[in-house]
């Protein structure tokens, strides 16, 4: 059955999400604005979260429980709200804290729907630069208004790729670093932005032509997940499976995507 027969009239669903990322964009960008050390904490010794984070959290969950009160939700920051329901919802209410803390561009609302078990839509907004991505399960994936596809790259030697480095802020001993030295002088370059949806997006909309990762979790790339593989996108574990992200996560167009993996998959045990 589709997301239309469940929730009776999408385009009103995909409006509502749309407006509910801006509206947490508009959070981010009045509390950046007086935001200081003191609005800090910890997770751990190099892993930070501000009142910001937990303030659009708050609002998203809310928000969406208010009109959808059967639904899960599960959150960076607050963790699951369970619910006997086939619909759960995957917030991740800044993604790239460190950026935004900064005050760089490069951070994100994510926010996805999953019908049990399957990612069927995703929302990522980018309100510093007002760049809003989104996807439905079958009906492509678009840029404000405007379809967007991955990159026809068919070789890592022209290949732009990112990665990111939660391993390391985590304090991993098996981590990103020798993967990073044994990829990058294989492709033309590497761009590195902190935060794992943006990687995604920009992957779908042909800018990037690959992303990897290890140490992520679900709520970092469950909605980059939807926009890109509606993009023409693959996304995998490091071996090519769908064990995304515990064993590793390896994103790309279909032309590089074997030659990816192949060089990820010797590093199974680091993911």
């Amino acid at each position: 059955m589709s997301l239309v027969n469940e929730l009776k009239t999408v385009d009103i669903l995909i409006s509502f999400i749309k407006n509910l990322a801006r509206e947490a964009g508009g959070i981010c960008l009045e509390g950046q604005k007086d935001l200081t050390s003191h609005d800090l904490e910890f997770k751990s010794a190099k892993d930070i979260v501000t009142e910001i984070d937990k303030q659009v959290e708050s609002f998203l969950v809310k928000a969406i429980l208010a009109r959808y009160p059967d639904h899960g939700v599960l959150g960076e920051e607050y963790g699951a709200v369970q619910a006997k329901s086939a619909f759960r919802w995957i917030i991740d209410p800044i993604d790239g804290t460190t950026s935004f803390v900064h005050r760089l561009p490069f951070y994100s609302i994510s926010i996805a729907l999953e019908k049990e078990g399957e990612l069927v839509l995703g929302v990522v907004y980018a309100p510093a630069i007002d760049q809003l991505f989104y996807a439905e399960k079958g009906k492509g994936a678009f840029v404000g208004d405007t379809p967007i596809h991955v990159s026809e790259t068919r070789e890592l030697g022209n290949a732009v790729m990112a990665t990111g480095f939660a391993c390391l802020r985590a304090g991993l001993e098996d981590n990103n670093l020798p993967i990073f030295n044994e990829i990058v002088p294989k492709l033309r370059d590497i761009r590195r932005f902190g935060s794992a949806a943006l990687d995604l997006c920009y992957t779908a909309l042909g800018s990037l032509d690959g992303f990897w990762e290890i140490n992520l979790n679900i709520y970092d790339i469950a909605a980059g997940t939807v926009i890109l593989r509606e993009a023409g996108g693959v996304v995998t574990d490091f071996t090519g499976g769908r064990q995304f992200p515990e064993k590793g996560f390896a994103a790309s167009n279909k032309g590089l995507h074997n030659e990816l993996i192949h060089i990820l998959a010797g590093f199974c045990a680091s993911a």
